[in-house]
């Protein structure tokens, strides 16, 4: 199972509820609602935009950051990076993101 599988996926189950679009941000594929970025395929990872308390609960997942796509410290306070390792947990966080969009 790859990263870039587990989004495909993902997109195909937000699509179901919401009115998701395949986009680009920062150069990775990202998935959009309402014109929104909710999820973005970074390396292994997943990167989710998250409301709390689903951030802090992602963020309580090991190995999981505050999402710094720049890589110079300024992490985005929204968005966590998920490694692929939690994919069990990467449904409830791909409906958060979305229903926090919509």
């Amino acid at each position: 199972m790859t990263a870039e599988i587990e989004y495909e996926r993902l997109f195909e189950l937000i699509s179901q509820t919401h009115a998701g679009k395949s986009a680009q941000m920062f150069g990775k594929k990202c998935l959009k609602v309402n014109g929104k970025a909710v999820i973005v395929l970074f390396k292994d990872c997943l990167v989710f935009k998250l409301p709390e308390p689903y951030r802090k609960k992602a963020l309580s997942l090991s190995e999981s950051v505050l999402w710094d796509p720049s890589g110079k410290n300024r992490p985005m306070k929204e968005w966590v990076q998920v490694c692929l390792k939690h994919r069990e947990k990467f449904n409830d966080l791909a409906l958060a993101a979305a229903n926090y969009m919509s």
